[in-house]
């Protein structure tokens, strides 16, 4: 696979940080598919299928030989307006591919059209749907980066509160966890993120919360219990202002009972295990949580 040096990447990263724009939801939307879609076209090794769960669009990844009873079920990232299951194929394909496993990555519905609590809701509806589908519960693993890791742990929390059985395990990559934008390194790595910016999220707060409080349960669950989830893996970038996020979310699972394993990457940034073409650092990780999602659905 092609060697990029990691401060080439980020400096490129830079350029784009500086003409990132989220003012017009519907130009940064598309200006987002156009620029990573077309990164994520159909690899080789793998089966695509789309699917229809519940109203909600999906794609069905089949990596050749997988094991098609157990299944990441998979939300995407960006910040809860942008994205789709076209911009995170590769991602979900390397990640679905290290566990022996399907996946199933999934169209949540996006603000600011479908604001607060719409994503979670599409989420555990397609949950629903597998478990419709005779999956069992420890069959599926939640999976998800940036806002889709919010996704996964605001999913946990709702389907908890419905009692409704939960997955054997998640893992969330850079997760979003804080929608107040209060936590200490959403300040003191602004200036050395090469890929976030601070100034940007206040609009993308309003496009999903629509004045609802930044505190909700399922928004920001760093704030409320995190008791009786299943075991989660996070990994984070040092270098990232979503850092204390994943920091703040293992340090508060971990005193509620939850068994979380956290690794932060140093030198790293935001969701770098999308990065797996031409960053061995990546490849490192997501062959990390391969493994875990295999010894946890294959586990007792």
């Amino acid at each position: 696979m092609p060697y990029i040096p990691l401060f080439i990447l980020k400096s490129f990263l830079r350029r784009v940080k500086k003409r990132g724009d989220v003012s017009n939801h519907h130009r940064a939307r598309k200006g987002f598919e156009k620029m990573i879609g077309k990164q994520n076209k159909p690899l080789s090794g793998f089966d695509y299928h789309l699917e229809n769960a519940n109203d909600v669009s999906g794609e069905w990844i089949f990596p050749h030989g997988c094991d098609k009873t157990k299944v990441l079920l998979y939300f995407h990232g960006g910040g809860y307006f942008v994205g789709s299951t076209n911009t995170h194929r590769a991602l979900v394909s390397k990640l679905a591919m290290n566990a022996g496993i399907s996946a199933l990555s999934i169209n949540y519905r996006l603000a600011p059209e479908h604001p607060y609590p719409a994503a979670i809701e599409d989420c555990a509806k397609v949950y629903d749907w597998l478990l419709s589908k005779n999956f069992q519960p420890n069959q599926i693993c939640f999976g998800g980066d940036s806002a889709g890791g919010g996704c996964v742990i605001g999913t946990l929390t709702y389907l908890r509160d419905k009692n409704i059985p939960l997955p054997k395990c998640a893992i969330a990559i850079s997760p979003w966890l804080d929608h107040t934008l209060s936590s200490e390194s959403f300040t003191t790595k602004e200036h050395i993120d090469p890929l976030l910016s601070a100034k940007e999220f206040p609009t993308v707060v309003q496009y999903y919360m629509n004045g609802a409080d930044t505190k909700s349960h399922y928004a920001s669950p760093i704030f409320h219990s995190l008791k009786n989830l299943p075991p989660v893996f996070v990994q984070v970038g040092e270098e990232e202002i979503l850092l204390s996020d994943s920091l703040t979310f293992a340090e508060k699972a971990k005193a509620d009972g939850v068994d979380v394993r956290l690794e932060v990457y140093p030198k790293m940034f935001h969701v770098f295990n999308a990065f797996w073409k031409i960053l061995p650092k990546a490849r490192e990780a997501n062959k990390k949580l391969g493994e875990f999602m295999r010894a946890q659905l294959y586990g007792n």
